[in-house]
């Protein structure tokens, strides 16, 4: 299951934000991936899904 962010501008972090296959690789079966990413200057609400 990979994790996609609203409302957060990620210059040079695509491939922290999403879709498999879209923006990132696909997490395998019994593997994990760590997001990890800055949002400086960046303030509001914002929200994720999977």
């Amino acid at each position: 299951t990979s994790v996609h962010w609203h409302g957060i501008f990620q210059n040079g972090t695509n491939e922290m934000d999403g879709p498999a296959f879209i923006n990132q690789c696909p997490i395998t079966p019994q593997d994990s991936f760590l997001y990890n990413f800055q949002i400086p200057d960046q303030a509001g609400t914002f929200w994720y899904h999977s």
